[in-house]
């Protein structure tokens, strides 16, 4: 696309008066349109990306006395330019906002304080953080974009006089200030000595627009990085910024299978209250550019150091993991990053002592959120899907821009130092503890059967509890209605779906890889999968002992196998929980192929204890009753749609009275639910205690099923 074509205003006067039509009566027309110039720019990931950049609209409101109020409507907290809506934008008393200006100086405690008190909903979000610069300039609209051609200028020392040569006075220049008060002041400052100017550009930040209107200051940040952008492409024409190295896609998954789970060991720290690990959740993209980057030569000092804007540090850190892929090479790669990371947090603090500031600092995690592996391409860590895929977003385009910047000329980011102070933000260290992180948090688990009654519902707990969870079932339309049921739940973005057999073994080698490549590694797999048959055992065909051998038990031999081959190269341990049965220590007549297969896998589950145990796996199992369905999806149990109606028959009772059969003869005279179940596989998958080779009972109670 042209570079004058890619920056067309995308304005439409019809969309425009619809918002109007839609928000005007309760927000008024200033707002409506704010909202709607709001989204036109959060819609372009090269303006701003995932809650980056802010907007504001100074209007008017009526107060609780009627009388009119000047306000500053300004974007705020937690809210993304993309899909904001007008509860995003809160109300802050204008005259009050600009009364602060007056003062010398003012901490961000202070700011945070004295912007609270001035807004007029007490539960609106907090405003931004450059509130009060929005406040300070005279203009009614006021955009602010980290748009990524500004900053290919504004990381280069050549930047400031090639603006000046590209717009004149139109777009002035600032050098860096850190965001607060001082930058409000000099922006103020600015635009009191430049009436005339359309924009300016903050050194290594990003870019405001002014604007009478809300078009007006959309279309002129559109006119600042279009020009910019066509300056870029113009000096690189005919330059070839990627050499693409050519790599077959299986070559890449293959790669990613055996060293993710490496990274994602050596980026896990141990749990002191549980024999257990904190771990990442890996987004990894293996793009021709992020692959070329990692091959270059100077790939460390380029992309390990520095950020495209410093906003980016809290996502991504100020530097990166650079490393070749093998095992060896990495190891010390990381060891040396949380060296670094450790040397660069004690020195800043110790300056911030220094300096009268720096006590109580709370150290964030040292591991890296962003590394760049050669002939692997580009790996993302966050808590979660989400976090990782923001990072990722972000480092992919600070590949493109910082190789841009480079080609031209040279790449200079902020210092270390400099990005200490973003990253160990006062504002941002207040928020340190104030939410508790999820019972699973950055955990990945495998489910098999996971479309059955008891694997669905496990599959839900894990996921409301905060893991990652890949489902493994026949494919078909059992899987895809399984997920479909997790999509409907809000899990979209942590689950995903592997159509396997467990009787094979490459089928099943490719889910477990499928998982690696989708969330970087493996906390806890459940092997679910089973299958009944009910016969005596004289009538029964060996051909159904042996399918039934085949899932049941070489399905949960191949699913251990895998898992311990995993956890192996990841060193974090890991946990294991096999669902069983009441039949394994009370069998039933006519169940034998069932009860023996089951029994076999409960055996190399305790095998597998013993042998997991000095990779501290731990493997554990579950032992259900007379589970019929999960009632959250409806989705019946597959063991009781083949055995019930002989159940039924030899019983002669209807499929309530069945149910109440079985409820009436345990000894707590409860029915046995799939969530009960699942509960029961989330005690071990918690890891909370150091518990192996145990069994617990989900059966309302057997004297057959006591503990021996």
């Amino acid at each position: 696309m042209e570079t004058k074509e890619r920056w067309a205003s995308r304005w439409k006067d019809e969309e425009a008066q619809d918002w109007v039509e839609r928000l005007g009566p309760v927000f008024g027309e200033d707002l409506a349109l704010r909202v709607y110039s709001s989204r036109l720019i959060g819609a372009d990931p090269d303006l701003v990306l995932h809650g980056g950049g802010n907007t504001s609209v100074k209007t008017t409101i009526r107060d609780i006395l009627g009388r009119e109020r000047s306000v500053l409507r300004v974007k705020g907290s937690g809210w993304d330019l993309a899909s904001i809506q007008a509860p995003g934008f809160p109300a802050l008393d204008l005259e009050g906002l600009c009364e602060l200006r007056a003062l010398e100086e003012l901490s961000d405690e202070q700011m945070l304080n004295e912007l609270r008190i001035r807004m007029f909903d007490a539960k609106a979000p907090n405003p931004s953080v450059e509130t009060l610069l929005h406040a300070f300039v005279p203009d009614k609209f006021v955009d602010h974009t980290h748009a990524d051609a500004a900053l290919v200028f504004g990381n280069r020392p050549e930047g400031p006089a090639e603006i000046a040569e590209l717009f004149g006075d139109r777009v002035g220049f600032l050098p860096w200030i850190m965001p607060g008060f001082p930058l409000a002041k000099a922006v103020a400052d600015f635009r009191e000595g430049n009436p005339e100017a359309i924009g300016l550009i903050l050194h290594r930040h990003g870019v405001f627009s002014f604007g009478d209107s809300a078009r007006e200051s959309y279309e002129r940040m559109l006119e600042i990085v279009g020009s910019l952008d066509a300056a870029i492409e113009e000096r690189l024409a005919g330059r070839a910024l990627f050499e693409i190295p050519l790599v077959d896609e299986d070559e890449l998954s293959r790669r990613a299978v055996e060293i993710l789970p490496v990274l994602r060991g050596l980026t896990s720290s141990q749990d002191p209250e549980h024999c257990s690990y904190h771990s990442m959740i890996l987004e990894w993209r293996p793009s021709p550019e992020a692959l070329a980057a990692a091959a270059r030569p100077d790939a460390v000092p380029l992309f390990g150091e520095g950020c495209l804007t410093p906003d980016h540090v809290i996502r991504t850190k100020g530097r990166w993991l650079v490393s070749g892929r093998d095992p060896e090479e990495l190891s010390e790669a990381s060891i040396a990053f949380v060296t670094s990371y450790l040397e660069y947090f004690e020195r800043n603090r110790k300056r911030r002592e220094r300096e009268g500031g720096g006590g109580g600092l709370k150290m964030l995690d040292p591991h890296p959120r962003v590394a760049l592996i050669e002939g692997l391409g580009l790996v993302a860590l966050g808590k979660d899907k989400k976090s990782a895929r923001i990072a990722a977003d972000l480092a992919e385009h600070t590949i493109l821009r910082k190789t841009q910047a480079e080609t031209l000329s040279s790449w200079e980011p902020l210092s270390q130092d400099e990005l200490f102070e973003m990253e160990y933000w006062s504002l941002e260290q207040a928020k340190i503890g104030k939410t508790a992180p999820q019972e699973f948090e950055g955990k990945v688990a495998l489910v098999t059967g996971g479309a059955g009654a008891i694997g669905l519902a496990i599959a839900r707990r894990l996921l409301a509890g905060g893991a990652h969870v890949q489902l493994v079932d026949l494919p078909g339309e059992n899987l895809a209605r399984a997920g479909a049921h997790l999509e409907e739940r809000g899990f979209a973005e942590r689950f995903a779906l592997a159509g396997a057999d467990v009787t094979s073994e490459p089928a099943l080698r490719e889910a477990f890889g499928q998982c690696v490549c989708a969330f970087g590694g493996l906390d806890i797999v459940v092997p679910t999968a089973g299958i009944a048959h009910v016969a005596p055992i004289v009538d029964l065909a060996l051909a159904d002992w042996e399918r039934l051998v085949a899932v049941n038990q070489t399905g949960v031999l191949l699913t251990i196998q895998e898992a311990l081959r995993l956890f192996r190269r990841q060193e974090i341990g890991g946990e294991i929980v096999l669902v069983g049965t009441k039949n394994v220590p009370m069998p039933g007549a006519d169940f034998v192929a069932y009860s023996a297969s089951k029994a076999g896998a409960v055996q190399v589950a305790k095998v597998a204890a013993l042998e997991g145990a000095p990779l501290r796996v731990r493997v554990n199992m579950v032992h259900p009753d007379a589970v019929f369905d999960d009632e959250s999806s409806g989705k019946t149990s597959g063991l009781w749609d083949a055995v019930g109606p002989e159940r039924m028959r030899s019983r002669g009772l209807d499929p309530a009275d069945l149910r109440s059969f079985y409820q009436g003869r345990n000894l707590l005279g409860c029915p046995v639910s799939a969530d009960q179940v699942a509960e029961a596989v989330a005690f071990f998958a918690g890891g909370k205690t150091p518990t192996t080779g145990a069994a617990l009972t989900v059966d309302g109670g057997h004297v057959g099923t006591f503990y021996r």
